[in-house]
């Protein structure tokens, strides 16, 4: 928050604003539900106070000359999740510029952080019972677990990167303050690369969903991209493996309005047992997919499978919609776009240069046409317009 501030020639609380709306827009764009709570951490700091005050009156954390620490060694189980050799742990290779030479361990991690030496001009303090300062970053989450959903959650997610200090030291602090298990469940995500690289921003390899879309990706192309791949499998960023995304999109879309055409000339029938049992099959697999580690990669290819499958347009549409709650493309909202009318002229000009053969004119009115922001595909006697 800091850097940003210093970098952008704003305050923290403006930096705040800014990216958060950045944010909430690109997840909207993306089609994420809306969270039952948005906490920011510096709303919490009077229960971030209450709880590192619990873990000194328990003797799970001491007080030095520059901040409060947590004292690891009075959590035994303190590597159960990251199942390392505490002993083996190297001193001073971990990325913080201020190291303590007040701490008893040098895992102790800070809980509180006092206003001076290397953080003597800190942009956001507040009082506390000991000194002027701010807290350590792994209280933060812990408080704010604790009061928006109880001292036991079920399932924690977060990025593998985490797990061996950040929830290791979360577990720490919530168990020995709370007294019961932390969480049930912990869910990592594995690491995004680019271009089988690890992604970064210096390296021209980290992009901003405007900077995809920019490059006339849909958001929902993006979407589709994650979910072809387990949360816990690496996963390759590649601009081919967007556009094969975006084509898959695109294609399905174009199946969902195939659908309902065809439900529009037809009545419904009733089916036959074979068939009923057939979507029932369908919907349990689906279950058992998206419950079982949710394999969402297996659960898409099953959609696929329903759009191969015989049964009745009007069932296959309603099944491709009830799997789509989970999914999350917007399939239901899939409407045939009215392809503008220039974009149309140009594209049967370039039909008559294409039946005379003449190539290097078919080839500039097709550039033409992608500037419009369309693709044109060739069929056997005509050609399909689709928006890129």
């Amino acid at each position: 928050m800091e850097k940003g501030a210093k970098r952008e020639g704003l305050t923290p609380q403006e930096i705040a604003d800014k990216y958060i709306n950045i944010f909430e827009h690109d997840i909207k764009a993306l089609n994420i539900l809306e969270p039952n709570h948005k906490p920011r951490a510096s709303q919490y700091i009077e229960g971030m106070i209450k709880m590192i005050q619990t873990l000194l009156e328990k003797k799970h954390a001491y007080i030095t000359s520059l901040g409060v620490y947590f004292d690891v060694s009075t959590f035994p189980n303190y590597n159960k999740l990251n199942r390392q050799k505490l002993d083996l742990n190297i001193k001073g290779k971990g990325k913080g510029r201020a190291e303590d030479p007040e701490k008893r361990h040098f895992a102790d991690f800070a809980l509180w952080f006092f206003k001076k030496g290397s953080h003597q001009n800190a942009l956001q303090t507040w009082p506390s019972p000991w000194e002027e300062g701010f807290p350590g970053w792994h209280i933060e989450c812990s408080v704010m677990a604790k009061e928006l959903l109880g001292n036991t959650i079920d399932i924690h997610m977060g990025g593998v990167e985490h797990i061996p200090v950040h929830h290791t030291n979360e577990i720490a602090q919530s168990e020995s303050a709370n007294g019961v298990t932390f969480v049930n469940y912990w869910l990592h995500n594995e690491h995004l690369n680019v271009d089988n690289a690890k992604m970064a921003k210096s390296q021209g390899t980290g992009f901003t969903l405007k900077e995809i879309t920019d490059k006339g990706f849909d958001p929902l192309a993006l979407r589709y991209f994650y979910l072809s791949a387990h949360y816990r499998s690496k996963q390759n960023f590649t601009w081919d493996a967007l556009a094969a995304s975006q084509s898959s999109l695109q294609k399905l879309r174009e199946i969902v309005l195939s659908l309902k055409s065809q439900i529009s000339q037809t009545s419904r029938f009733t089916l036959s047992s074979d068939k009923l049992n057939q979507l029932d099959q369908y919907r349990s697999q689906f279950q058992e997919r998206i419950s079982n580690d949710f394999q969402v990669p297996q659960a898409l290819a099953l959609m696929w499978e329903v759009t191969k499958s015989n049964i009745p347009s009007s069932d296959k549409l309603d099944l491709l919609f009830q799997f789509d709650q989970v999914i999350g493309l917007q399939l239901n909202e899939v409407t045939e776009e009215k392809i503008p009318e220039e974009v149309i002229r140009i594209a049967n000009e370039r039909e008559q240069a294409r039946k005379t053969k003449d190539f290097q004119k078919s080839d500039e009115l097709r550039k033409k046409i992608q500037e419009l922001g369309y693709e044109i595909e060739d069929l056997a006697d005509t050609y399909k317009l689709r928006k890129r």
